[in-house]
């Protein structure tokens, strides 16, 4: 069971990542506190950990505000480190999968195909990091998760680039099967197609 401080910080998240907040934004912890029916406590630590990973930034005397995403070469480069360490986690998983991967991978993308349908893009958000994550989780390390993490929400991925949100379900099912499958030179090349 996620904590209530886990819940916010992964609600306020994906609503960023989905950019349902302006860039720059100011984070108010008691506006936040009624919205979630909690006292400030969790909210606050929900921000420093949202502050934290890059998502939001202290700025003195406006306290916290939504972080501006990376732009031109910066985003270049952070999508190349995230690029690699994906691509390296896939060398750790593939072959390795057991029934646990394939129970976990399936259900995430069972959720990813109806936030597609819905065209629901926080829950859509979810089930990318989600799946993302796994992988990384168990094909490297709990501690390049955290780098992983970091780099991944200042990247915010363009899911307008899509000219229906089911190319996004397709994508990741690409990607699970070649996985799944033990097809590495696939599923890096699925990856490649998604990470754009």
């Amino acid at each position: 069971m996620r904590s209530i401080r886990e819940q916010i910080a992964d609600q306020l998240r994906n609503e960023i990542l989905a950019d349902m907040f302006s860039d720059d934004e100011p984070m108010r912890e008691t506006a936040l506190a009624k919205r979630f029916g909690v006292s400030r406590g969790p909210v606050r630590d929900a921000l420093l950990q949202l502050s934290q990973e890059g998502a939001l930034v202290y700025k003195a005397n406006s306290g916290v505000r939504v972080n501006t995403p990376a732009v031109n070469g910066e985003r270049d480069f952070l999508m190349s480190l995230r690029a690699r360490i994906e691509s390296e986690a896939l060398r750790g998983i593939v072959g390795s999968c057991d029934e646990g991967d394939r129970l976990q991978l399936s259900a995430i993308l069972l959720r990813m195909k109806a936030a597609c349908r819905a065209k629901d893009v926080p829950a859509i958000v979810s089930s990318d990091l989600a799946l993302h994550r796994h992988l990384i989780r168990r094909g490297a390390s709990e501690k390049l998760e955290a780098v992983w993490q970091s780099i991944a929400v200042r990247i915010r991925m363009d899911y307008s680039r899509l000219k229906n949100y089911m190319d996004i379900y397709r994508e990741h099912e690409a990607l699970v099967e070649a996985v799944l499958g033990g097809d590495l030179r696939e599923a890096r090349s699925a990856l490649k197609a998604n990470l754009i």
